[in-house]
């Protein structure tokens, strides 16, 4: 086997929902964005952000749709700034505060 098969192994043992965004998606948005619904850039699923698949082994947050694997967003936490790239999702659906709530 490998070294990069291991490698891959080892990073699917890891992978978590994408709730294990929600403190890192915290500090961006003033909305709860794990309840948001996103359709994939890359296959065109929709659902929500909770279901994606996450990694948190990072300084930040890669988010992955669970359709194709395409990454949807990518979160840096840096001391003082955080950096967002949200490229794989082409729609995000937001329901106002009060509608979640």
């Amino acid at each position: 086997m490998s070294d990069t098969t291991d490698d891959a192994r080892g990073a699917a043992d890891q992978a978590l929902d994408g709730n294990a965004a929600a403190g890192v998606l915290s500090e961006v948005f003033a909305v709860e964005l794990t309840a948001a619904v996103a359709r994939c850039a890359g296959c065109d699923r929709v659902g929500s952000l909770a279901d994606a698949v996450t990694y948190l082994q990072a300084p930040g947050a890669v988010l992955r749709c669970r359709g194709c694997e395409s990454v949807l967003v990518r979160v840096v936490v840096g001391p003082d700034r955080r950096w967002l790239d949200m490229t794989g999702v082409a729609v995000l659906e937001l329901a106002p505060p009060a509608v979640l709530g």
